[in-house]
């Protein structure tokens, strides 16, 4: 557009020249004054122009930088959701194994939920002290931030 721009100011220049070459001085020096203003006025858009040019890559480089920036967070994001299921999961796997080894307690009859590392166990335990004892095993699973216990003590049984 600066290339045009000046091209085209150029040539209206030559051609007020020669259409100047016949008339008197006094016509020749506006003529120059007219030619002279043209070109400043010319340069000066094509120095606007730039100036706008120089802003919009600016502008497009910022942009590019913030969207590199959310898509590096995005991922990291999406990383560490992948990783605490990973790691709820092996925390579930972990507290059932645990109460499944213990011959009071049924694996069977309890379900463990893990969030974040909050374990909860709901089901039911034969005793209030299996109850207790689902808790100690859960609690002391690498990993466990907390225990919620909502096991109830089957019916008929203390």
């Amino acid at each position: 557009m600066t290339t045009r721009m000046t091209t085209m100011t150029a040539i209206g220049a030559v051609v007020a020249t020669m259409a100047l070459a016949g008339c008197g001085q006094r016509d020749r020096d506006q003529a120059a004054n007219t030619t002279d203003r043209t070109m400043a006025q010319a340069e000066q858009r094509s120095d606007d122009a730039g100036r706008n040019a120089n802003a919009s890559v600016d502008r497009a480089r910022d942009a590019t930088r913030q969207a590199a920036q959310d898509a590096k967070n995005a991922t990291a994001d999406a990383g560490t959701s992948v990783s605490d299921k990973v790691g709820d999961a092996v925390i579930t796997t972990t507290v059932k194994a645990e109460l499944a080894k213990d011959s009071t307690l049924s694996s069977m009859r309890i379900n463990v939920d893990t969030d974040s590392g909050r374990v909860l166990l709901r089901g039911t335990a034969p005793s209030a002290e299996a109850r207790t004892h689902a808790t100690a095993l859960a609690a002391a699973v690498k990993g466990v931030v907390s225990v919620d216990n909502q096991l109830t003590v089957e019916a008929g049984r203390s």
